[in-house]
């Protein structure tokens, strides 16, 4: 084969013809993995009046929650990378002194009662959502991790996101069960973004 040939047939299957880039198909994206709720969600009776995408700050209350503040954010898309608008999505954790919102949590220090722990969002056009909460702590026996809930006509996640690069997380049962990619889908990546605390951003696929 002349070279000149090799390089046109080496170019073509690199999606380039002619000096052109050549749009390809896109891949299926690894869908969001699953995880277990745990013992902790809140049923609807235990929830705060207010259970709005600021977990931080409860309507009425004196004070704002203890911890530091962060921001969650991402979209949800389907499982070709389409948005999902209008999907509800739900997080829940433990607060500053890792005490969730639920009677079945006993023992240890007070709650707090200025942390919402729960709230939800719903999605916009894009299928943007975005939370004002704290950064997670670890729990008895758990890695610092957020519980994530979406929900969408015909489709239902569940999952937990994890701190990328934190420690604890070589020994939660959980998140050793995880492939390394499915491990850096849930990771929460915190960074300075111009919205006055760290932001982390994950995409839900569902």
């Amino acid at each position: 084969m002349r070279r000149d040939d090799r390089r046109r047939l080496l170019l073509a299957g690199a999606g380039v013809v002619g000096g052109m880039l050549l749009p390809t198909p896109l891949r299926a994206a690894l869908p969001t993995p699953q995880a277990t709720a745990g013992p902790f969600y809140p049923a609807p009776a235990m929830r705060q009046v207010d259970d709005d995408a600021d977990l931080v700050s409860i309507e009425g209350a004196v004070r704002e929650a203890g911890g530091a503040v962060v921001f969650l954010s991402g979209r949800v898309l389907g499982r070709d990378s389409r948005p999902l608008p209008g999907a509800r999505v739900e997080i829940w954790q433990c607060d500053a002194n890792g005490r969730y919102l639920h009677p079945g949590d006993r023992g240890g220090p007070p709650r707090d009662a200025a942390f919402q722990g729960f709230g939800h969002a719903i999605t916009a056009a894009d299928g943007h959502y975005r939370f004002r909460t704290i950064r997670p702590v670890p729990y008895p026996g758990r890695a610092p991790h957020i519980h994530v809930r979406a929900i969408a006509p015909g489709r239902e996640l569940t999952t937990q996101f994890y701190i990328d690069g934190e420690p604890r997380n070589a020994a939660d049962f959980l998140w050793r069960r995880m492939s390394p990619a499915e491990a850096q889908a849930v990771a929460m990546r915190f960074a300075e973004r111009g919205s006055g605390a760290p932001e982390a951003v994950i995409d839900i696929r569902l």
